[in-house]
């Protein structure tokens, strides 16, 4: 319906001292309002409720889950695929990725990310409040890591608890905190990490688990652990000093491996050798022993004969032995040779040189 204001404003002009339309002037119009028709309604209608129903179509993708609300309250779970629910506002849908590992930074923040994000990299900055924690011993180190997620019950991430992402957070301060605190700086400086991030995860995966969460922690993993950076300095010198420390125990050790074996080796050789040279020395005595019994027995029984045949042995054993000069002279040419016996060449008692001959 139009308003002809003109035509109002007429009769407005038109009535004695320009009184304002009466009640029954918008009676009259409310009459005209009312039998006012949209034509073609009987057409629109059918179909505003087919595209009302058809809302209700929605399909869920392989790394996602279904969560069907029905006037906010959970209903049911569906899976991948195309689906259908009642159109809101009966029911509603939410659709989690469930497969997705997602993560969050404690104590730094990657190229001025929110700390909830996925794998990146890039420039970081650090968040001192977060990172820097009291540890055992009475010392204080700054901790940055990550924790890894993903969701495991749809239901419980999304009605148990109100804000995920924060409790996460504050489980993953609370659990490293513990941790660290449990132990020594050198364990979270050094060889120590691998133990601090699994017993880190288990605990927060007891905490969460506790609430009812629907998370799995996959990882927790230790990205920066350093001194604070006022005795950054005095850390390093103490690491210098431990890491010769190391240095010469380890030369230590292959030196005395090294040494011990030769030395064992050269003992067992001169052992080996001095029990080999008593057996030779002991077997050949005892030879010799047996020998001389033998040629003494032989020896009583024919004396000229054996006399003879110990010299012929001793002659032969003279004449084949290379080392030996041998000058073989006849009976006759002994008798006139004048024997010769080089007294000034013969050293004395006591003396280390021999003395010359004086002129």
């Amino acid at each position: 319906m139009n308003w002809d204001w003109e035509k109002l404003q007429k009769q407005q002009q038109g009535r004695p001292g320009g009184k304002p339309p009466s009640f029954d002037d918008f009676q009259d119009q409310l009459e005209k309002f009312k039998q006012f028709k949209l034509p073609g309604w009987k057409l629109i209608l059918p179909v505003l409720i087919l595209l009302w129903a058809a809302s209700g179509f929605y399909i869920v993708e392989p790394d996602e889950v279904g969560v069907v609300q029905q006037f906010g309250e959970f209903n049911r779970i569906t899976t991948a695929g195309p689906n259908y629910h009642i159109p809101y506002p009966v029911e509603s849908v939410l659709t989690p990725k469930v497969t997705q590992i997602r993560r969050i930074e404690f104590g730094f923040r990657s190229s001025g990310r929110a700390r909830v994000q996925n794998f990146q990299q890039g420039v970081s900055r650090e968040v001192p409040e977060e990172a820097l924690m009291l540890t055992g011993d009475e010392n204080i180190v700054s901790v940055q890591f990550i924790v890894q997620y993903m969701i495991k019950d749809a239901k419980d991430y999304l009605f148990n608890v109100y804000d995920p992402s924060g409790t996460i957070v504050h489980a993953g301060e609370a659990a490293m905190r513990e941790v660290i605190g449990n132990g020594k700086i050198d364990d979270a400086l050094t060889t120590g990490k691998q133990e601090i991030q699994v017993q880190t995860r288990d605990l927060m995966q007891k905490i969460l688990d506790s609430y009812q969460t629907g998370i799995s922690i996959v990882a927790v993993q230790m990205q920066n652990v350093h001194p604070p950076e006022q005795v950054v300095d005095a850390f390093k010198d103490v690491a210098s000093a431990r890491e010769d420390k190391s240095r010469f125990i380890n030369e230590a050790e292959a030196y005395q491996r090294d040494i011990l074996p030769k030395a064992r080796g050269e003992a067992s050789r001169v052992i080996n050798g001095a029990q080999a040279y008593k057996e030779a020395k002991v077997r050949k005595a005892e030879g010799d022993a047996s020998h001389f019994l033998a040629v003494l027995k032989e020896y009583e029984k024919a004396k000229d004969i054996t006399r003879e045949r110990l010299y012929l042995e001793a002659m032969e054993g003279i004449l084949q032995n290379p080392e030996v000069e041998k000058l073989i002279m006849s009976d006759n040419a002994l008798k006139q040779s004048v024997p010769y016996l080089p007294l000034g060449q013969l050293p004395r008692s006591g003396a280390t040189a021999t003395p010359k001959a004086t002129k």
